[in-house]
């Protein structure tokens, strides 16, 4: 499960992976949802030990399958959420945490699929655009 965060300004929070998978990668805050956890209950404990910041969790954006190690498959559901406190600070396994405008997207090293999934979801404009309709 993943966040969709925008600031004020209709940046993206992203957060660099300190570990597999993706380790090095740019992507949005989230991570497992626990045994009897709900996944707003997931998204908003997820943001806060990856980022510092509290958020509301809001409505499903999208789903996607990514491969996962040994051959299984992780469904990853990202939901759109509003920050509502905290001081941004990269924790957990996150080695950086950062808003980013629309425009810087194309040239970060995303993890794969992030940027397309955005866009195809109508969350972000096309990649040669910087609006967003989230």
């Amino acid at each position: 499960m993943g966040a969709i965060i925008f600031d004020r300004s209709r940046r993206l929070l992203l957060v660099r992976r300190g570990r597999p998978p993706g380790e090095g990668l740019w992507s949005l805050p989230g991570g497992r949802v626990e045994p009897g956890e709900s996944d707003a209950e997931a998204v908003v404990r997820e943001v806060a030990e990856e980022t510092g910041l509290t958020v509301s969790a809001g409505p499903l954006a999208g789903t996607v399958d990514r491969p996962a190690p040994g051959g299984a498959v992780y469904e990853i559901r990202d939901y759109l959420a509003e920050v509502t406190g905290g001081e941004l600070a990269a924790g957990d396994d996150a080695a950086d945490a950062r808003w980013f405008a629309l425009g810087e997207l194309p040239r970060l090293p995303l993890t794969p699929g992030l940027l397309e999934a955005l866009t195809g979801w109508g969350v972000i404009g096309p990649p040669s655009g910087s609006s967003a309709t989230g």
